[in-house]
């Protein structure tokens, strides 16, 4: 009887589960690491969830309205900061402002394994799962393993705010 137990198929690996559920369709965001397996901190990190066509955004908002007419706004200027940039996870997009007045907006799906970023510093949007870096001028690969950059977003500030251009 135990030679019938050595002839069970090993257990399916957890990257195996968790395709197979994406591929069902359940819906359930990933949260998993980009990797098979590891202590660091990108075991928490999120995937991207499948993108929707633009201005399909749906949901509750502060009850402001503005009496500008067109896309909702982004982020306000002044949440960006110089050098820096705004994550705006819920609408994967990342907005930076490379030098004073200037605005970009790249997707915040790392082009890598669809991992979202979640950090702006030094210059660079940070995908923590492994650890690419993208300018945050022109959302060029400064690190990889990356090897696509990460996709623009066209932009405008209208009256302090960053809105879809």
């Amino acid at each position: 009887m135990e030679d019938e137990q050595d002839q069970r198929p090993p257990a399916p690996s957890r990257r195996s589960v968790l395709r197979g559920g994406a591929v069902a369709g359940l819906g359930l965001p990933l949260v998993a690491a980009c990797g098979a397996s590891g202590s660091h901190g990108a075991a928490n990190a999120k995937r991207a969830a499948p993108s929707t066509p633009s201005g399909g955004s749906s949901g509750g908002g502060s009850g402001h309205q503005s009496h500008h007419k067109g896309p909702k706004p982004l982020v306000r200027a002044a949440q960006v900061p110089v050098g820096g940039g705004k994550i705006l996870a819920s609408q994967q997009i990342v907005v930076t402002q490379p030098s004073k007045g200037d605005y970009k907006a790249f997707s915040a799906v790392c082009t890598h394994q669809q991992c979202l970023v979640t950090m702006v510093q030094n210059g660079v949007i940070i995908c923590p799962c492994h650890g690419s870096e993208f300018s945050i001028k022109d959302g060029s690969v400064v690190r990889g393993p990356a090897a696509s950059p990460l996709p623009s977003v066209q932009v405008e500030v209208d009256h302090g705010e960053v809105r879809p251009g």
